[in-house]
């Protein structure tokens, strides 16, 4: 029996309801886990620099240098960590932090900078208007309307839509941008976003590449020699965002192309036992290439079948959504360390925290307790995984694969302290049974 197939059946094998003693003993290490939030914030904190505008946190605080303004790695991170702990804490302290960095991110916003959600001004928007809800000061929700009028002007007509750049994904291109500009809609009421996002998806639509089964493929630009067709940087991306246009609009023309980029990718997944695992990239290396986070594995692109699912109350969509979680235990998640596709890296984009929310978010769908229990092995590998002195808690990690030998320590969101602090922050809630807001990025379905 293969190894993956008899991680499989441990998994079928467990109980499909909520094992009181599991969540009693999580319930009991919830300290623990809000214990070393609060001891990454105090990291963080120790990173700041203080600017004539406010505070900005560098990528890597041990180069001053490297201050940026992307939600991947820059300043967003920590003000939405802060901002978070906030709403956890009532400590206002977090507050005058997220507000002194919300400060200077506004003030760094040029009409001409890149436009997308990880890596642009739709990420600078969405953390301002996040900003802006908790402290409803208006200076906030302005800076985040501007970056939609920007947004607005700088969109240029493309076929039948609207474009930004060539790139049609999630991290950079027309569908990360386009899922803030439907956020933009939701929460701040921005006149015109909505539109703006409708003219955006029809010429993703038109980009789409028809494959000979009837299904359809996005690459991530013209130019790019490898087709990566995960969620950050390729079809599942593409037609999430379609689909999460489909579920604002009801126009039948988006759920289609959402469904034709779904049997694509179903269509080239590794099936075996009753998984659904989709190689990094179609060159001959990449094919034999498994992730398992957030960028180019299934707790990444399960977020479109799960859509697809909300949109179509189609329960094959739920059952492709829980074979994804069943890959990841199947590849090892979330013992395995060092692997292809699977190394030394804890972050929310590529990692181990990655790993532990998409489980959590499996165990909220199913109540199945082998999701929560399977979340928390792999925030206390979190723990383990820890540096931590008198400045606070971090984690030395090796941000990309390629790169082996460079460890290091980062403050934002999608690779450092920011995004595992506040997922140890929500696991700490979740143990409490605590209820408060949370925020949800525009690329998140999971949201109770």
């Amino acid at each position: 029996m293969k190894p993956r197939f008899a991680a499989i059946l441990i998994l079928v094998a467990a109980s499909a309801s909520l094992a009181a003693p599991l969540r009693d003993n999580l319930k009991n290490q919830s300290q623990p886990y809000l214990n070393e939030a609060l001891s990454a914030a105090r990291w963080i904190e120790s990173t700041s620099l203080t600017t004539s505008t406010g505070v900005v946190w560098p990528d890597d605080p041990t180069d001053p240098k490297s201050v940026s303004t992307s939600l991947y790695a820059g300043t967003p991170g920590p003000i939405l960590f802060f901002l978070e702990l906030y709403r956890y804490t009532g400590k206002p302290g977090f507050l005058r932090q997220a507000k002194s960095g919300a400060d200077a991110l506004a003030a760094s916003l040029a009409k001409d900078q890149p436009t997308g959600l990880y890596e642009g001004l739709a990420g600078d928007g969405f953390t301002l208007g996040e900003v802006y809800l908790v402290t409803h000061d208006q200076k906030y929700r302005a800076a985040a309307l501007q970056c939609v009028e920007w947004l607005k002007q700088s969109a240029k007509k493309a076929g039948d839509g609207l474009q930004w750049n060539d790139t049609t994904d999630v991290i950079a291109g027309g569908s990360g941008t386009g899922l803030f500009l439907l956020w933009a809609a939701d929460k701040l009421h921005a006149p015109g976003a909505r539109e703006v996002a409708v003219e955006a998806g029809l010429h993703l639509i038109e980009l789409g590449k028809p494959t000979s089964d009837g299904g359809t493929r996005w690459l991530m630009d013209p130019t790019f020699p490898r087709e990566m067709p995960n969620f950050s940087h390729g079809t599942a991306g593409v037609a999430y965002f379609l689909a999460t246009l489909y579920q604002v609009t009801k126009q039948k023309q988006f759920l289609d192309a959402a469904l034709k980029g779904a049997h694509y990718l179903i269509s080239i997944a590794d099936k075996q036992g009753d998984i659904c695992l989709i190689y990094h990239d179609n060159t001959p290396n990449g094919k034999s290439l498994y992730y398992l986070g957030w960028c180019h594995g299934p707790a990444g692109t399960a977020r479109l079948f799960y859509r697809l699912y909300q949109d179509t109350h189609d329960r094959q969509w739920l059952d492709w959504t829980e074979r994804s979680a069943r890959a990841m235990v199947a590849e090892g998640a979330p013992e395995k360390v060092v692997s292809p596709g699977v190394w030394h890296n804890i972050s929310a984009c590529c990692g181990v925290t990655a790993e532990a929310a998409f489980f959590m978010d499996m165990y909220q769908l199913t109540k199945k307790s082998q999701y929560l229990d399977l979340a928390k092995q792999a925030s206390d590998r979190l723990l383990t995984l820890a540096t931590e002195d008198q400045q606070g808690t971090r984690w030395i990690q090796v941000e990309t694969r390629v790169k082996p030998d460079v460890a290091i320590a980062q403050t934002g969101y999608m690779q450092g302290a920011s995004g595992v602090g506040m997922w140890l922050l929500h696991l700490s809630a979740f143990a409490q049974g605590k209820s408060e807001p949370t925020i949800a990025f525009p690329d998140n379905p999971f949201v109770y």
